[in-house]
């Protein structure tokens, strides 16, 4: 017998058969339709041809569709298959928040049923716990999907066992500068940046007389496990009264945190995207502010509009610290 078969080892399509002969793993993961020939390498789910064309439209960059048997599988992809295991384990994730009374589309549904659902369960998210969803990037590197559900277990159990003393991490934040800030005094204004996350209260120094100030002042945060928003302030420095309000943000911490926490080691990936916080009409973003790694780094920049003021933006950059292990 050939020691190869289509292209690479023959124990790895062993690996890819045995995990196949699971009993979750006969059924197509969304329709449950007997015999599936076609994977989703980076999700980790087996699944039948008809929801493989539906994978294939979502784009490589969410779902990476292989043949069983006929395509051949690098030794990332296998690995990131065997790592989530199966439909079961991906479906436990995935289908964790299926409204009550839902019902999955069946061997026999539609084109269209299938599209509306596979594109609301791993496009959407819509049944993933919102605060374990993670926005990825395009790289091509399997984990950064596979992170969604091959390590996203790690968010489950966060609470429990990230360590004794309650602290997830430390957030750094850096406060590059500021924009068109609020004229507070006759002319301009001495604004200095309040951070807030729990009871702990950090401050950037006075930039004197500037409605445009450059502070590229980094300010550190311990991140405890029951984490809320962020709370940003900016004020008016006054000697003789009360300091002005000159705006003021919540940033959520999740999309960087969620990201962090399912990647785990950043040092070992290429640069990449793999998070993202929407702009909305519900935040301060002027932008989407978008969560990479960066040299082994895990970084997030954005633009925040000062709410409930006339005028002012802040720049700032977070990076995640884990705890040293």
């Amino acid at each position: 017998m050939s020691d190869k078969e289509f292209g690479r080892p023959l124990s790895g399509k062993r690996r890819l058969k045995d995990l196949l002969l699971q009993k979750d793993n006969q059924f197509c993961a969304d329709c449950n339709a007997p015999d599936p020939k076609w994977a989703s390498a980076n999700i980790g789910v087996f699944l039948c041809l008809k929801c493989c064309g539906v994978h294939r439209s979502l784009g490589s960059h969410i779902s990476k569709v292989l043949s069983v048997t006929l395509d051949e599988w690098s030794d990332e992809e296998l690995d990131a298959m065997m790592e989530v295991g199966g439909n079961s384990s991906a479906n436990s994730i995935y289908e964790a928040y299926l409204p009550q009374g839902f019902t999955k589309p069946g061997p026999d549904a539609s084109h269209e049923q299938r599209t509306k659902f596979i594109r609301s369960k791993y496009e959407r998210q819509e049944f993933l716990k919102s605060s374990l969803r993670i926005v990825s990037g395009t790289g091509n590197n399997v984990r950064s999907n596979v992170s969604q559900v091959g390590t996203v277990n790690s968010l489950r159990s966060t609470s429990d066992s990230q360590n004794t003393e309650g602290k997830l991490g430390t957030l750094k934040v850096k406060v590059i500068k500021g924009t068109d800030l609020a004229i507070r005094d006759m002319l301009t204004s001495d604004p200095y940046v309040i951070l807030k996350l729990g009871q702990q209260t950090v401050q950037t120094t006075v930039v004197k007389s500037n409605l445009n100030p450059v502070w590229n002042e980094e300010l550190m945060l311990s991140v405890p496990r029951q984490f809320g928003l962020l709370n940003l302030n900016v004020f008016d420095y006054d000697m003789f009264s009360a300091d002005d309000i000159m705006g003021e943000a919540d940033i959520d911490l999740q999309p960087l945190i969620s990201s962090a926490i399912s990647f785990g080691d950043a040092s070992m990936f290429d640069d990449m995207q793999i998070g993202k916080w929407l702009k909305s009409h519900n935040n301060a973003l002027i932008d989407d502010s978008i969560v990479n790694i960066v040299d082994g780094k895990i970084k997030q920049e954005m633009t925040i509009k000062l709410q409930n003021v006339e005028s002012g933006e802040l720049d700032l950059e977070l990076e995640w610290l884990p705890l040293a292990k």
